[in-house]
């Protein structure tokens, strides 16, 4: 039997159009997230508090709780959120246009009727403007086609991410979706430590920050953007970066290093637009690592598979 193409397009993202939905749904992962941080064992670097991609949208994936088991999806396809449960029973709610304030609500209750019972910090982290989720009738846009055009975006960085992630052997984090800044990310390690960090993301405990930059990475990610960055991107930065960091050549010709950032950057409309998506982000992603790697001087013979 001949196999059917199941591959997925990069979808043009304009930011513009998905803007009301982003800092709607940005709110709604930050109240999911939270869930998670509260029922999960601690992990190092945060590990324990992130999301994941899934086939339909993002999921907490599995989390142990008083002896049981459940799980949280977002759901892109059917635009329903989805809870769980090991023992067999379920909740759903429609995703569609409603205040935060009323998912939470609408969440927290699907949760009691499980008998899950969860206290979060009732306040967004990593933003600027933190509205309690109770009091936030603000942001309240849902447009499914939205949701589901950067779920596939994010779907189509999966696989790059996940692939660029094998090639190294040393400590490297999952792929991941941090909730705090809407970021799908992946961490490499050099295996020395860093620094203590100064801190600075807004509305973020500065021991939370300390511990996740305890050690020397090179990090890269895809983000959505903001109003005050109204464009998709992918960034990659080291921390500790060394003074030349940013002067290295790196790939392809549009990315460029912002010196506010202290990152590399490249549109994701370069990506997209380019006749090899995968080989355009392959080579930012690799030459942006080497040259953290190489102007911090790492052990790259042993955390590298191709180099032995």
């Amino acid at each position: 039997m001949e196999s059917k193409d199941t591959s997925l397009p990069w979808p043009v993202l304009n930011f513009g159009e998905l803007q009301d939905t982003i800092e709607t749904l940005h709110q709604w992962l930050q109240i999911v997230g939270k869930i998670r941080l509260r029922t999960m064992p601690w992990q190092n670097h945060s590990w324990h508090t992130t999301l994941y991609l899934s086939p339909h949208g993002f999921t907490t994936q599995g989390i142990p709780h008083q002896g049981g088991f459940f799980q949280i999806d977002f759901d892109f396809m059917q635009h329903q959120l989805i809870i769980s449960c090991a023992h067999g029973a379920s909740q759903r709610m429609d995703l569609r246009p409603m205040t935060v304030a009323d998912f939470y609500r609408e969440l927290f209750e699907k949760l009691s009727k499980l008998g899950i019972i969860v206290n979060i910090h009732g306040s967004p982290n990593e933003l600027e403007t933190a509205i309690p989720f109770k009091e936030n009738t603000i942001n309240k846009s849902y447009d499914p086609n939205a949701a589901h055009t950067l779920w596939q975006a994010m779907a189509k960085v999966q696989a790059v991410f996940s692939r660029f992630r094998s090639e190294f052997i040393g400590k490297c984090s999952p792929v991941h979706l941090f909730w705090g800044a809407f970021d799908l990310a992946v961490t490499r390690f050099s295996g020395r430590s860093a620094p203590l960090h100064a801190g600075g993301a807004p509305n973020m405990p500065l021991e939370v920050m300390q511990e996740a930059y305890s050690k020397e990475v090179s990090s890269a990610g895809f983000w959505p953007g903001s109003k005050d960055f109204p464009s998709p991107i992918f960034y990659a930065y080291a921390y500790p970066a060394d003074p030349l960091f940013g002067e290295q050549k790196v790939l392809p010709k549009e990315a460029f290093y912002s010196v506010e950032m202290g990152e590399f950057i490249l549109k994701y409309e370069n990506v997209q637009e380019s006749k090899d998506p995968e080989g355009i982000l392959w080579d930012f992603l690799q030459s942006t690592y080497k040259a953290a790697a190489i102007t911090s001087k790492w052990n790259r013979s042993d955390l590298e598979r191709d180099i032995h």
